[in-house]
Order: C-alpha cells, then sequence, then structure tokens
C-alpha cells in the first residue's frame, strides 16, 4: 500500500492534517497509537510501518508528519499529546528529553543529506554529469543565475538547518568562500523555503530545479539525488568534529549540526505505553530494520540511547 501524493502533502503540510489509516479488519481489540514523526517518514510510516502494525499487531497508527523542531515545541507546549515521538538529530529529541515529557530515546536509523534535482528541469543534463572529472560540480550549477533550489523552514525543521549547516561545511570543503550567500541568499529566504513534502511535490513537477533531501525521500519517490561527501552530508558520526565546527545563529540561539539519526521515544504521558515500547523494539528489531532498509534508512550505526 504506497502513499498518495494528497496524502502525504496533508501527513505534512505544517501538521495541519493528521494522517490516520485504517484499522485492521478482525474482532480483535485494536490499540491505537498516536505517532508524532519528522515529516520525511511520511513514506515510510504510511507505506511500511502502518499495515504491518494493523495487520500483524493489531494497532492502528495515527500519524502526524511535521517538522521535528516544530512537533516537539508542541509537545513541551502540551499543544499535541503523542504516545511516541520520533525525530531527526538529536536536538528536537533533547528539548522533549530536558522538558521531561519523556525518560530516554532510541536510535532506530540514519541517514544523510543528498541534493535532489527534477528530472523535469532545464539544469538536469548539468546535473546528470556534475560528478564526473571535467564537468561543473553541484554547486556551480546551483550558483546560475534563475537556478530554483527549494529547502525547509530552518526554524521549525531540522533539514532547514542542516542544509545550511552543509553549505558552511561545503565552502570550506570545496574552498569557496561566501558559496552559502551565493547559494541559498539569507537563512530566512521566503523563494526557497517551504514545507518539507511540498518541497519534494515541487520537485517532482518541475517547479524548483534541486533541493536538498534527506537521501531517503527521493529515493522513496524514485527521484535522482547526487550523493556527497560524507565530511559535509551529516551522515558519518566518525565526522561528527567536523560538523560541530561550523553553527548557525537563528532567533537569537546558535545551531550546531549533529548526525543524522532517527530517534524514537515513549512520551511519559502516553495512553499506550507498553504499546508504544513495542512498536520502537520493533523499529529497532530485524523486522523494522528490515522495513527500514526497505524505503532506504540506514542502520543507527551504534549511536547511544539519549538521556536527559
Amino acid at each position: 500500500m504506497g502513499i498518495t501524493r494528497r496524502q502525504f502533502m496533508q501527513a505534512g503540510a505544517g501538521g495541519l492534517a493528521a494522517l490516520a489509516w485504517p484499522a485492521p479488519s478482525s474482532a480483535r481489540p485494536v490499540r491505537v497509537l498516536s505517532v508524532a514523526y519528522a515529516g520525511s517518514m511520511g513514506a515510510l510510516m504510511h507505506g511500511g510501518v502502518a499495515p504491518v502494525m494493523a495487520h500483524r499487531f493489531q494497532t492502528r497508527i495515527e500519524g502526524r508528519a511535521q517538522g521535528a523542531l516544530g512537533l516537539a515545541h508542541m509537545i513541551v507546549g502540551g499543544a499535541i499529546r503523542p504516545d511516541v515521538f520520533i525525530s531527526i538529530t538529536r536536538a528536537p529529541m533533547d528539548i522533549v528529553l530536558r522538558a521531561g515529557k519523556a525518560r530516554e530515546a532510541f536510535a532506530i536509523a540514519s541517514t544523510e543529506l543528498v541534493i535532489a534535482y527534477s528530472p523535469r528541469s532545464p539544469l538536469t543534463p548539468a546535473f546528470q554529469v556534475a560528478q564526473v572529472p571535467g564537468h561543473a560540480a553541484w554547486w556551480k550549477i546551483l550558483e546560475a543565475r534563475g537556478a530554483r533550489f527549494g529547502r525547509t523552514d530552518p526554524a521549525t525543521d531540522p533539514q532547514g538547518l542542516n542544509i545550511i549547516f552543509m553549505m558552511k561545511l561545503a565552502e570550506r570543503f570545496y574552498h569557496q568562500p561566501g558559496l552559502v550567500e551565493r547559494i541559498l541568499g539569507p537563512v530566512m529566504n521566503a523563494r526557497q523555503i517551504f514545507p518539507e513534502p511540498e518541497v519534494m511535490t515541487r520537485l517532482q513537477a518541475g517547479q524548483l530545479d534541486a533541493s536538498s533531501a534527506y537521501k531517503t525521500q527521493p529515493a522513496a519517490l524514485g527521484l535522482p539525488y547526487l550523493t556527497l561527501p560524507a565530511a559535509i552530508n551529516l551522515g558519518e558520526a566518525t565526522e561528527e568534529p567536523i560538523y560541530d565546527s561550523v553553527s548557525v545563529r537563528l532567533q537569537g540561539k546558535i545551531h550546531r549540526p549533529s548526525p543524522l539519526v532517527f530517534y524514537a521515544a515513549v512520551l511519559k504521558d502516553s495512553g499506550h505505553p507498553k504499546a508504544s515500547a513495542h512498536l520502537i523494539d520493533w523499529f529497532r528489531g530485524p523486522s523494522g530494520q528490515e522495513i527500514l532498509h526497505r524505503y532506504h534508512y540506514d542502520g543507527p550505526k551504534g549511536a547511544a540511547p539519549l538521556t536527559v
């Protein structure tokens, strides 16, 4: 069972619509778990996780997909009360843990940052050979006048911050001072910033030439993308000291990157704590990891649990 574009948009467009999946056809009692998760996980949760939970474990997932930072602040403020929270990077989860909303969080997967591009873009031929010696590099293509680049809001979505971190790392890696400004413009650039699922939709439609993305996103949709060196893609824990050398000031606060690990936690006021813990255990076990891999996620790579 796949996710439709309309469902994907509803699941992640600013958190205004929660996405629920049908309960299994069975006389057995059905648990309903509310799961708030990073917006990039929409295809995985709807197409991979929800059917297994429904038909194998008699559990119906009610999902809310949105930028993980925004979800974390809503959980802390009491605006939403999910049973389980899944974030990408530790920063949103740390917000929830420090507020006493959860006791611990476990790493369930990881990914890396890539540059996705539209097969309908006039720049597609250039992107297709961007990693071939002698041709223009990806960053040179994005510097071209009129190139349409998409990203998410750094104030509410970790990916929005991560693309800025990546560009700062790329400035040094490629010895290109000013690269961030030339490609992204100001930190809050209204011409580039869209809700997370909308970025991929615009890319598919050819309304954007390229965008930031986690590897899982274009891979799930069959969109082409360019991989980046480990020193800048935020996907390798061994490179964390290099990642930590850059920062972004946003809304008066300094932010630093961390490896792209997905963490899951049972919220303390969950109405179904045992079932919620079972969901996280399933994610960490062989069956869950197989589905994560099928949706192009990497393993957690030994990332340690988070506690206060």
